[in-house]
């Protein structure tokens, strides 16, 4: 009896060796993954910082891009001006007529921006912003009157008139207008009145943008 007792002390002693060992592999084997949980904690919060700072690089870059090409585009639309005068050549009075006639002014001495048309005589605004008219006309004394309008989209505006008895008479006036993009400005020459243009370019009409808005 008392030997079949001091075998089952040495397997009881046994199996608590083996109990140890496995409670220290088992206790290294959760320090190994507390190490390894730590370290993909470590390379997640690495990653998202580098994805952060990516991030913060991409929206900088995206903004830095956008303010160039805003300031590419302000400088395109900010290069916008013309000037014309009504004959291509020789000398004529234009009038009168028995309605409101659009003058096309067809000298173009500059169109920087192509916003003016020597076709219609329109001048079509780009973009919204603020700009600058000034117009001149010429009439020989002793013939009809002249009187010229500046229109916005239909809208009269300003009026430039003279009537001279004898000689040459000439008129000017300009305008600053807040157009919006598409806005349609241009000049007409009034019922019954005329206009005098020659070689010399009396008579003309001119534009520019001052500032985009």
């Amino acid at each position: 009896m008392s030997v079949k007792l001091a075998k089952y002390e040495v397997k009881m002693e046994h199996l608590q060796t083996l109990n140890q060992e496995q409670n220290a592999k088992l206790a290294k084997y959760e320090v190994r993954i507390e190490e390894l949980q730590t370290k993909m904690e470590q390379m997640q919060t690495h990653d998202q910082a580098q994805a952060s700072e990516l991030k913060s690089l991409k929206t900088w870059t995206n903004v830095t891009e956008n303010q160039v090409e805003s300031l590419r585009r302000d400088r395109a639309v900010g290069q916008v001006a013309f000037s014309a005068s009504l004959l291509e050549s020789g000398a004529a009075t234009c009038g009168p007529f028995n309605a409101h006639t659009t003058l096309v002014f067809k000298h173009v001495v500059s169109n920087i921006g192509k916003a003016y048309s020597p076709h219609t005589g329109f001048f079509t605004a780009p973009v919204r912003g603020a700009y600058h008219f000034e117009f001149y006309i010429l009439v020989l004394g002793g013939s009809d009157a002249s009187r010229v309008g500046l229109v916005k989209n239909g809208e009269h505006i300003f009026n430039a008139g003279e009537h001279q008895t004898n000689g040459f008479g000439n008129a000017a006036n300009g305008v600053t207008l807040l157009l919006e993009a598409g806005d349609v400005v241009f000049l007409r020459l009034w019922q019954n009145n005329v206009i005098y243009d020659d070689q010399i370019h009396y008579s003309s009409f001119s534009g520019h943008l001052l500032f985009p808005m």
